[in-house]
């Protein structure tokens, strides 16, 4: 399954989930607000989309309404207060995916 984390950056929170469920997942990641943002390109090739809040599904369905009506849209509910790969982040990447799966 090819997964696609996002969040806002691609710092933090999207690479961590990206760099840990890659044995698991055919995985990418992407953000919202940098020099290289999400594109139709990156939601055509998921199969699911995982943002780490709702703001940035939302976010989604403004930029790409037709992607976002054909993809499914998971939230992790993660807010922007982690490092990368900061243990705690892994821990919580780790259960919410637990919980969606």
């Amino acid at each position: 399954m090819k997964v696609l984390f996002i969040c806002n950056q691609n710092l933090n929170r999207s690479k961590t989930a990206e760099d840990i469920f890659k044995g698991r997942f055919e995985t990418k990641s992407a953000g919202l607000y940098n020099e290289k943002p999400l594109t139709a390109k990156h939601l055509s090739w998921a199969d699911v989309v995982i943002v780490m809040e709702d703001v940035q599904r939302n976010e989604i369905a403004k930029r790409f309404p037709k992607h976002y009506m054909q993809k499914r849209i998971l939230s992790l509910d993660i807010p922007d207060i982690y490092n990368y790969n900061e243990p705690e982040l892994i821990e919580l990447l780790k259960l919410r995916m637990g919980e969606l799966a």
